[in-house]
């Protein structure tokens, strides 16, 4: 539990980043001397005592239920991999397979089931830490790997401590207790590894030259907080669109520079642009006052009877260019799978009166500007959080992510800075600018070093307004992909396979 706890500290809110290799290390001692049925109970305690703080956020409105379910969900996770480490614990390569287990583990939770959820990554606590340029080196499920091979070298360096402070030699721990220890060489060069890996990313400086753009972002706010934010009906479109006819002033009187690109948030017109004349009168009388291309975040009507969660650039003199729809609905959040099913727990289910629909198509808008046509990559929400979605643009020419999201369904929660450290992480990730802009905040632009400029706060109206450097440079992380996963989860495999079949040996040898 303590484990847990500690772990937690190392999100946002809190972002004592440092306490990740400690928490990994209790972990890692505490499934020491246990068999497999017992790690995997360690391990839901320890996923326990991370995700209900963590993801507290998730029940702020909605009640304990979901909250909990969610919780339970991902420290099943959890479960499996400590029932997964414990047999190897004392073996040479225990910090390797235990690091290797922790990518398995994310990778697992962040694509099952229904699409995964793939929010609280160790790699995600990492925003402010020294070594957090890494990330473009090794991508986030290499950094989770360094951290995790941290955690255990540390934990093996202080059994062994440990072990001789009580004044008990190297040879006669191995006669008492053969193969029942850490092996002192491994967790150094484990420590070696790790340490060097840390440093390397201590000093990496991240590129942040390129050509730049001037963009802006609207941070509309909402009449109230929670699931009813856009209950009253037009109000946040009304918001957005006034925040812009302030922009439009500003431009107009030379107090800003006119922007390149203007990004409203996800959700921000809160009515069908395309099948209402009124909305997409305001968008339209924006559009002209700003005079420049703008991205809005909208629900649309359709495919009906379902809804589409949606990015639409509008350009002046054209109207609509492009549109992007949201390729994964939050399962729960945006639609309910096997409904009838989960209503037997709860009715909860039934304030998702709509199920939206599952885009299918990769999203990079062709924005014309006075520089050139700029590639820009719309990012709806929790879609931040999965790597394929900023991969698969990035590897289209993305040149910039656009992120767009709605937090006013998760109050004065740490869900929007959680959220923008994630974003902050993939600026790092991908050497991409970054334009994080909410409805209510927390919003920001982001260099491609993963600083924040314009950052506001939560529930006020705000106008984002900066230069932002474009790169189409393929960082290391960008070109490998899902490798890291892949050998990690082939590691995995193999050790899971050995130890059943070492237990079968075991198994006969006792018979006999």
């Amino acid at each position: 539990m303590v484990a847990g706890l500690a772990l937690w500290l190392a999100f946002p809110d809190h972002g004592l980043w440092w306490t990740v290799p400690i928490a990994l290390a209790l972990f890692a001692v505490s499934v020491l001397h246990v068999r497999a049925r017992w790690g995997a109970l360690l391990g839901f305690v320890f996923g326990m005592a991370f995700f209900a703080p963590v993801l507290s956020w998730s029940g702020v409105y909605v009640g304990t239920f979901p909250w909990m379910a969610l919780a339970v969900l991902q420290s099943l996770y959890f479960a499996g991999m400590g029932a997964l480490i414990a047999p190897f614990q004392r073996r040479r390569l225990a910090p390797v397979l235990g690091a290797a287990a922790w990518v398995t583990q994310e990778w697992l939770r962040g694509t099952t089931p229904f699409g995964g959820f793939p929010w609280a990554r160790l790699a995600f606590s990492q925003a402010d830490a020294p070594w957090a340029p890494l990330v473009a080196w090794v991508s986030s499920p290499g950094l989770t790997f360094v951290l995790a091979l941290a955690g255990g070298a540390l934990a093996g360096l202080g059994v062994w401590a440990f072990t001789s402070w009580r004044g008990v030699s190297s040879r006669e721990t191995t006669q008492a207790d053969a193969g029942s220890r850490f092996s002192s060489a491994s967790a150094v060069g484990a420590v070696a590894v790790a340490a060097v890996a840390l440093l390397a990313g201590s000093v990496i400086t991240p590129p942040t030259e390129g050509r730049t753009i001037d963009i802006a972002g609207i941070q509309g706010n909402v009449p109230t907080a929670g699931l009813d934010f856009n209950a009253q009906r037009r109000a946040v479109l009304d918001n957005h669109v006034r925040a812009s006819e302030k922009l439009a002033d500003a431009v107009a009187a030379g107090a800003t520079p006119k922007p390149d690109i203007v990004v409203w948030p996800e959700n921000a017109s809160d009515i069908d642009p395309k099948r209402n004349a009124d909305t997409r009168d305001e968008i339209a009388g924006a559009l002209r006052r700003l005079d420049a291309p703008l991205v809005v975040g909208a629900v649309l009507s359709e495919p009906m009877p379902k809804v589409s969660n949606a990015s639409m650039l509008y350009l002046p003199g054209k109207g609509l260019s492009d549109t992007y729809v949201k390729q994964h609905p939050v399962p729960f959040g945006e639609y309910i799978p096997y409904r009838s099913f989960f209503r037997t727990f709860s009715k909860q289910v039934d304030l998702v009166r709509a199920d939206f629909t599952q885009g299918q198509k990769v999203g990079v808008f062709s924005v014309p500007t006075k520089s050139g046509a700029v590639k820009a990559a719309p990012i709806i929400c929790f879609e931040v959080a999965y790597d394929d979605l900023l991969r698969k643009p990035a590897n289209r020419g993305a040149q910039l992510f656009l992120v767009q999201t709605n937090n006013a369904t998760f109050g004065y929660t740490a869900e929007s800075t959680q959220q923008l450290a994630i974003s902050r992480l993939r600026a790092l990730e991908y050497g991409r600018s970054i334009a994080h802009v909410s409805t209510v905040g927390v919003s920001a632009l982001i260099t491609p070093d993963g600083v924040t400029h314009e950052r506001t706060s939560l529930f006020t109206q705000a106008v984002l307004t900066g230069e932002l450097p474009l790169r189409s440079q393929a960082t290391l992380a960008q070109r490998l992909g899902r490798a890291p996963e892949i050998v990690a989860t082939a590691a995995c495999v193999i050790a899971f396979a050995l130890n059943l079949r070492r237990g079968r040996k075991s198994s006969r040898a006792v018979v006999r």
